[in-house]
């Protein structure tokens, strides 16, 4: 019984450690990426070629006794080749200038403004969790097991889920996947974030509108929203349709990790006050897949559960309700999330998922798509349902109690609302 209890605990905290390096990490990596094709070499110059052909990492590669514990994931997508465009900040879009770097010493992302004052992020595919791996980890040779525990996220999938999004009337960030070689322009930066995959996307906030949207005021995260709508003489109010679908798209794909920081808002300045319509980004666990032995024993409602692999089924709404959502949507009727479920149905159909997987690369849709897809297409058809039990399990919990996450550094120092309806 000592020896079940012993590998229980060690098992729990495997998967706690996976857990917070999936809320705390967005992006950096632990191995530079890998040139194939044009091959490395000192003489090489890269401004003579458009493209080259690399992997993500090779760092999440198993045999056959790692892939039965630790799950198979989305091993081979991260070590299959790609072609991918060669990006000069200095030429790019008439010439980048850098800004800041993002987040802390775990994340590698880089925001960097156009000549015409337009926002973009460039945002590393593979991570480098392991500056999170907890201490009680390290000292039981855990490391390697936890840091592992990243490929369970698809490091193409922000490309077919922002086609999606497209196709349901969402605004997305236009993620492109990009190689960064080292350059001049990087200067000492060129350690961290030359020679590597990125992502190159729209900020989620800034001063520049660059939406198809009109009369936009600024693009802002979620702390400044709650501000504006504190502070403004004027009406603040959401978009609640837009945002309910973009939750229940969220379902759909089965991103579970949506955050308040994950979110930006596009302020339209109208005549009855300012309306506000989300902006997703960040879709770094969308098709969440998680397998093996080690995380299906643990991966239960009891420990973990808003962590749930993208399946057929959802398999426990209660813990995808998110503080954001008891936050922004607590007074939504029932009713618009019927309305935006069945408008998801209709215009999801199946032929316009599986057009969406097409922007993968031919190697990489023959790894995953076709089983994503059903899973995809199973929980469509489920929609009502989900809308209904997601709708339910938000009145359930009830309005939060303390600050939203990501707003406790308020600048202005306000006493926020319980939820953003309330007044």
């Amino acid at each position: 019984m000592k020896k079940f209890l012993g590998a229980l605990l060690i098992a729990i905290l495997l998967f706690i450690g996976l857990l917070y390096i999936s809320l705390h990490s967005t992006s950096g990596e632990e191995a530079r990426s890998v040139i194939l094709e044009p091959g490395p070499s000192d003489n090489l110059n890269l401004r003579d070629y458009d493209s080259v052909k690399l992997m993500a990492t090779d760092l999440y590669q198993a045999n056959a006794l790692k892939k039965l514990m630790q799950g198979r994931q989305y091993r081979d997508a991260w070590a299959s080749p790609v072609t991918v465009p060669i990006v000069f900040l200095d030429t790019l879009m008439g010439g980048m200038k850098i800004i800041e770097e993002g987040g802390g010493k775990q994340t590698h992302s880089l925001e960097i403004e156009s000549p015409a004052g337009v926002r973009y992020s460039l945002r590393s595919i593979t991570k480098n969790p392991k500056p999170l791996v907890p201490d009680i980890a390290e000292k039981l040779a855990l490391e390697n097991i936890i840091i592992d525990g990243v490929s369970a996220q698809h490091p193409y999938a922000a490309i077919v889920v922002a086609d999606m999004a497209e196709k349901a009337g969402l605004m997305h960030t236009h993620p492109k996947v990009v190689f960064v070689p080292e350059q001049p322009l990087l200067g000492s930066l060129n350690e961290k974030y030359g020679n590597r995959l990125f992502l190159l996307e729209y900020e989620t906030e800034g001063k520049t509108n660059w939406t198809a949207m009109e009369n936009v005021l600024e693009i802002m995260d979620t702390e400044d929203l709650q501000e504006l709508k504190v502070e403004s003489a004027r009406q603040v109010s959401i978009d609640k349709h837009i945002l309910v679908r973009n939750r229940l798209f969220d379902l759909l794909i089965g991103d579970w990790d949506r955050h308040a920081k994950q979110w930006g808002w596009v302020i339209q300045d109208t005549p009855d006050g300012y309306l506000a319509t989300p902006l997703a980004g960040d879709r770094d666990n969308a098709f969440f897949h998680l397998g093996g032995i080690v995380p299906t024993l643990i991966s239960n409602r009891r420990f973990l559960p808003n962590v749930q692999p993208l399946e057929n089924d959802i398999d426990y709404m209660t813990g995808l309700v998110m503080d954001f959502d008891r936050f922004f949507l607590l007074k939504v009727p029932e009713s618009i999330f019927l309305e935006e479920a069945k408008y998801l149905q209709e215009t999801l159909t199946d032929e316009v998922i599986r057009e969406s997987f097409n922007k993968w690369p031919e190697n990489i849709y023959r790894l995953d798509a076709p089983e994503i897809i059903k899973k995809v297409i199973s929980r469509r058809n489920k929609l009502q349902e989900s809308a209904k039990a997601f709708y339910e399990a938000i009145q359930e919990q009830g309005p939060i109690n303390e600050p939203l996450k990501g707003s406790e550094d308020s600048r202005a120092g306000t006493k926020l609302l319980p939820c953003f309806e309330c007044h």
